[in-house]
């Protein structure tokens, strides 16, 4: 465990990309295996110990320390493994196995232990660490590291440390489970290169560039809705298929019904969202053309398990927008224009209950875009495509080949109502803040009711101005979290505003962030549920 903590302690004080990728090699090309294999597991965010929880190692500390030291402890460091391996106590008794422990024997133990076996077995590991050590091992248990490295960061250093090439390991990466024995056999040579031929494995998306203020000529390149859902990649192989998320996630568990559904050999990229209602409003009509807010898609997201009701309730579907491969054909090198044809045939194959092609936007011009694009404001529309047609599809981003052009967010002014420390090197400030409007029909009228809660958006120095001001103007504490004085306005921006049960207001937001502090503006204007409701789509 010792080189691991010691890589983990490196990587988080190193900022710049090329030290980090060199630290990361340096560590794959010293350690064996399996212990290198579980060290990218975790930085890839493919590590699952579920025996491990946050509430369990609260209640191992809190029944060595005081609690009370510890939440307090816990609330400044702002890290809970941080803090535990500070705190952790010298057993009154030493350990009697004084083995070092690896990697290897720390994942095997946690992952086949039970929920029941686990409280002893965790307390045993961190009776025989030091706290470098002990931050490792809770780290890797809970899998978040938040040590400055993407997955992407850290399959480009064990490419860079063997002399390999990084598209090659992502192109095979989640046919392989860790500790990726065949992975390593192929980068030191001992073995051949893993093939995705036989299984259905994830590809790297296609990404696109902000647009901001470049102009582009239509001739050059073809426009397409952005749709608010989530990125999906469908991989159909060898009878078996799987849905992978932007990130490489596999998501297939959650929507069972469209994996069941595309049963045809290839591999598409589209945009994974439900029905616009219960009743399933049939594809190819109106603006948003079906499809529901992505509000309605998140009840189903992250479920292993779906009930029949909630299939029947909120149906998915998949609006494609590209096209990898036609059965064993590699399509990516083709132009966008070659490609779109191919997905039109495609997706002709396929259930049109299930399956839908993004239309391209007719426009003749650029300037009749903006016009078309502002005038968009269909919940499941984000925004607007612009992919040059003679594109090939190529891993990640690459300058002038795809833009995004988000619509333009919607703003409201909202008071500060409670703020909570942030997390990491946010720690000691007040940089989470909850904020509300009026249930009046006037401004300043009824009761503030919370609407929403944001912590982007926002400097560093507005941080600080922020952090005074709760601190000055402190009503009630509740652990962690400080109700403040309610005179302070933020203008916050978000995507859009949807109905919700699960809130007091019956508001959600979807992805606020402070846009402005209102210093210049009195709590008694800030808006009114009322008008926000009129801004639900």
């Amino acid at each position: 465990m010792h080189a691991f903590a010691a890589l983990l302690d490196s990587l988080i004080y190193t900022r710049g990309r090329n030290a980090k990728l060199k630290l990361i090699g340096d560590y794959l090309r010293a350690t064996p295996d399996p212990d290198r294999g579980w060290a990218m597991a975790a930085l890839t965010g493919d590590l699952d110990l579920p025996a491990v929880k946050p509430a369990l190692i609260r209640a191992l500390i809190e029944s060595r320390v005081d609690p009370v030291l510890f939440r307090m402890s816990r609330d400044y460091v702002g890290d809970t493994a941080e803090t535990v391996a500070l705190l952790w106590p010298v057993p009154d008794v030493p350990p009697t196995d004084v083995t070092p422990l690896t990697v290897g024997t720390v994942v095997d133990r946690l992952m086949h232990l039970s929920r029941s076996d686990a409280p002893a077995a965790l307390a045993a590991m961190l009776d025989r660490l030091d706290a470098e050590e002990r931050f490792a091992l809770l780290k890797l248990a809970t899998g978040a590291l938040r040590v400055g490295v993407s997955a992407r960061l850290a399959k480009q250093a064990l490419a860079d440390a063997f002399g390999l090439d990084v598209e090659a390991v992502e192109e095979v990466w989640h046919g392989l489970a860790p500790p990726y024995p065949t992975l390593f056999a192929w980068a030191e040579g001992t073995g051949e290169q893993p093939t995705p031929a036989d299984v259905p494995v994830f590809r790297p998306f296609m990404l696109a560039h902000p647009l901001e203020d470049l102009r582009v000529d239509l001739a050059d390149y073809a426009a397409e809705w952005k749709w608010d859902g989530i990125r999906v990649q469908l991989v159909h192989v060898a009878g078996a298929t799987r849905l992978y998320s932007r990130t490489g996630d596999d998501v297939t568990a959650a929507f069972p019904d469209v994996a069941a559904a595309f049963a045809t050999y290839g591999v598409v990229d589209g945009e994974l969202m439900v029905r616009g209602d219960a009743q399933g409003a049939r594809l190819g009509e109106g603006e948003g053309e079906g499809a529901g807010s992505f509000n309605a898609l998140q009840q189903r997201l992250g479920r292993k398990v779906v009930s029949a009701k909630m299939l029947e309730e909120a149906p998915a579907f998949v609006r494609l927008y590209d096209i990898l491969f036609d059965g064993a054909e590699d399509l990516r090198a083709l132009p966008w224009t070659e490609r779109r044809a191919r997905l039109e045939a495609f997706a002709a194959r396929l259930d049109p209950t299930r399956f839908d092609v993004s239309s391209v936007i007719a426009a003749a011009d650029f300037t009749a875009l903006e016009g078309i694009r502002a005038g968009a404001r269909d919940a499941a529309i984000e925004g607007v495509m612009l992919k040059r047609r003679d594109s090939p599809y190529v891993a990640g981003r690459r300058a002038g080949l795809w833009y995004k052009w988000k619509r333009d967010p919607l703003t409201a002014d909202c008071v500060m109502m409670y703020a909570q420390r942030g997390n990491g090197r946010r720690s000691s400030w007040y940089s989470d803040y909850t904020f509300g409007c009026w249930t009046g029909e006037q401004a300043g009228e009824g009761e503030l009711l919370p609407v929403g809660k944001a912590y982007q958006g926002i400097t560093d120095q507005e941080i600080a101005q922020l952090d005074r001001f709760v601190r000055q103007h402190t009503l009630n504490r509740f652990g962690p979290v400080r109700e403040v004085e309610k005179s302070l306005v933020l203008e916050v921006a978000f995507d859009s505003i949807h109905e919700s049960k699960r809130h007091k207001s019956g508001l959600a937001m979807r992805f606020p962030r402070i846009a402005r502090i209102r210093t210049d503006k009195p709590a008694a204007e800030a808006d009114t549920l009322a008008a926000l409701r009129k801004l639900v789509t």
